[in-house]
Parts: structure tokens; sequence; C-alpha cells
């Protein structure tokens, strides 16, 4: 076990113990080491004297570690732009070209590979069709060179 003096980027100086210097190499890089006090991952080694082990007096055994400090979640930020004439009427023509496809194709839900590969494969007559798929599936029916293009979402849309 080594203990390391530790400060994060607000000067705040804690003590941590770790099994060996490459646990706390990893674990302070998956920001899994934070300050006791404010909950920053953003934590340094500080300068600390080194202790030199006697063989009359017992190393102390390590402190039980203190529960994690709650940390507020992070808010999501989400893209905004302000927009000219130009694109502002190309914003209209994706939110048409969004709506005539929910209006005029069939839903199929979560079941979109499975109905996109039926139809690609002349199991079923062609009709266009919308609905949800995966990354994994997106990708996969891509490689089974099956043409299918994602439908535009809208900031209005999240509201």
């Amino acid at each position: 076990m080594i203990r390391y003096t530790l400060a994060c980027e607000r000067q705040h100086s804690f003590e941590s113990w770790f099994q060996n210097s490459a646990a706390y190499d990893k674990q302070a890089k998956r920001g899994l080491v934070t300050c006791p006090v404010c909950g920053s991952a953003k934590v340094e080694k500080a300068i600390m004297a080194p202790r030199l082990a006697r063989a009359d007096v017992p190393e102390p055994p390590p402190p039980i570690p203190a529960p994690p400090v709650a940390t507020p979640p992070a808010v999501a930020k989400t893209p905004v732009a302000i927009m000219s004439s130009q694109e502002r009427e190309l914003r209209q023509k994706l939110k048409e070209l969004r709506d005539h496809v929910t209006k005029n194709a069939n839903y199929v839900g979560p079941k979109f590979p499975e109905e996109a590969r039926k139809i690609h494969y002349g199991e079923t007559e062609h009709r266009s069709i919308y609905g949800e798929a995966s990354p994994d599936e997106a990708k996969a029916l891509h490689e089974e060179g099956i043409e299918f293009h994602p439908l535009p979402i809208l900031p209005d849309d999240q509201n």
C-alpha cells in the first residue's frame, strides 16, 4: 500500500491510499480519484516528505475511506446557433421532408432493421417505412448495402 498527499484544482489537500503507484495513475486517469471536499476529479499528487519505515514501529493501517461526496449532476449543454435566412429556409425544408415521410410512410418502430431487410431482399413488397434502429443495427444495414437515411431531428422536436 502507498499513501499519497493529493490536491485538487481548488487546492484542497487530502490523503488517499492506493495499492501501488500504477493503481493511482489508473484511477486518476479514469476520474475515480476525487476531492472529498468539493468532488473535483482534477486531482494531482502534492509534494510530500518521504516516509522511512522503522523496524521497531509498525506501519499504521490504512484509514477507512470516507463515503464519496455527492457531486451535482452535470447539466448537458445543447448546441445552439443564430441562422441566416438561407439557413432558416433549409431548416424548413428539412422539417417538410420529415413531415412528408412521417405522413406518407409506414411506421414500423423498433422493427425497422427487420422490415428494411425484408424489403431489400424482396421478401415483402417495396414501400416507404420509418422507425428506429440502434447504431449497431444501422451499421449492419449499411454493411449489407441497404440504403436508408436518418430522419432529421430539429430542436423544436425535443420540446
